[in-house]
């Protein structure tokens, strides 16, 4: 999820960005996307299915990643399973792909970039291409501009570079995953449907229209970046807040600077970032940043476990559950939602409404709006699985088990 948004391209078929940007990787224990890859020389064609659902590979991003690993493959031997694949054999072999993610696809979590990201480690690995993860994220960005920052852990920054080919646009990990442990992630799921604008469409929208688009790229931006490094490196969570905060406002404010307007969040956005907002200046110190990406999902970032209870308090009494299943509408992390005294929906109901609410409390009770809550923390980026029991595709057909 990024804390300095990446909106619009300077090439659309490199995709390469207008300014840099920084985003925060999920835990994968609780957000992540799988990927098994399979090749045999028996496969007629190269195939994919995303959550089951068999999908074509035909679009220009998967065959650009395709292409680039390909070229980087390498001589492959397993005797013990007698494997032997020359580096040149892999531009005649068909791979099968199978992934899936365990949160919704395509409205604004970021699925295409943990998608991609998975895609491009996935196919080194199966091909022996000795690149690091930086390397490899060049790749990966040419799939979708967000997944060269899904292959690093913790805070990631995607530098823009300069070059007309691209290859210096890569990521680089600024801190990993354990460097700010302090940090708390509460995601709100307000909507698991498919966003009505692609982030790519709107990009295109945002930058051919768009009269604030180019001040920000040149102007904001840079002087953004500059300092939510320094804040991530000392651990300042007010200026991350503030930076964080500041950056989901300016970007809706481009998208609705678009012609025509392009409405990602919805008001039950709105109502989850005035919660926060309230409950900030009511302490005077920033407890927890808001940010959103293409789409209505709010994800919530608190200074510490304490700020994190709090805050998930507000959030179970402003909304709601529409069941007595707690355990469906917080999930993830489970210890916050103990550390915060609820274990039912029974203490849900009982939760008095926040210090810093002055009008009635009736007004501010808002059941169905919310889907469930995902709690987390920086994770760490692509990994291998060793474990075959947990593969997707059977290693007898090559097809999804």
């Amino acid at each position: 999820m990024s804390v300095i948004k990446y909106w619009g391209k300077r090439d659309e078929k490199l995709i390469l960005a207008m300014n840099e940007s920084i985003s925060v990787t999920f835990d994968p224990t609780h957000l992540c996307t799988t990927t098994t890859v399979a090749v045999s020389p028996v496969f007629d064609r190269d195939r994919m299915w995303l959550n089951g659902k068999e999908m074509s590979l035909s679009g220009r991003r998967y065959q650009n990643c395709l292409r680039e690993i390909r070229a980087r493959a390498n001589d492959v031997e397993d005797e013990t399973k007698g494997i032997k694949i020359a580096k040149n054999d892999w531009e005649k072999l068909h791979v099968h792909i199978s992934s899936n993610n365990n949160f919704p696809t395509a409205a604004g979590l970021a699925s295409s970039a943990s998608g991609f990201a998975c895609l491009v480690f996935a196919l080194a690995k199966l091909m022996n291409v000795q690149e690091d993860n930086g390397k490899l994220s060049a790749i990966a960005r040419q799939g979708s501009g967000s997944a060269c920052r899904s292959l690093h852990g913790g805070f990631v920054k995607w530098v823009m570079g300069k070059e007309e080919d691209g290859s210096d646009s890569i990521a680089v990990q600024l801190v990993d995953e354990k460097y700010w442990d302090d940090l708390v992630i509460i995601i709100a799921v307000v909507s698991s449907q498919q966003k009505e604008t692609s982030s790519s469409s709107g990009m295109l929208q945002t930058v051919e229209t768009s009269t604030l688009m180019e001040y920000r790229a040149k102007e904001v931006v840079p002087k953004r970046v500059i300092e939510m490094e320094e804040a991530i490196k000392n651990r300042d969570f007010s200026t991350f807040a503030r930076l964080t905060c500041a950056e989901n406002n300016q970007f809706h404010a481009i998208c609705l600077d678009t012609s025509p307007p392009i409405f990602y969040m919805n008001d039950t956005s709105h109502r989850i970032i005035s919660c926060v907002e309230k409950w900030n200046r009511s302490v005077g110190t920033p407890q927890a940043a808001y940010t959103c990406d293409a789409g209505p999902n709010v994800v919530l970032m608190a200074r510490d476990r304490e700020a994190a209870t709090l805050l998930l308090r507000r959030l179970l009494f402003h909304f709601p559950p529409n069941s007595t299943d707690i355990d469906s509408y917080v999930v993830g992390d489970k210890l916050i939602l103990k550390d915060a005294g609820v274990q039912n929906i029974n203490d849900v109901e009982s939760l008095p409404p926040p210090p810093e609410i002055e009008d009635d409390v009736l007004n501010y009770k808002y059941k169905d709006e919310i889907r469930y809550f995902i709690c987390t923390r920086p994770g760490k980026g692509a990994v291998l699985l060793t474990d075959e029991s947990q593969a997707l595709l059977d290693p007898e057909t090559g097809l999804p088990k």
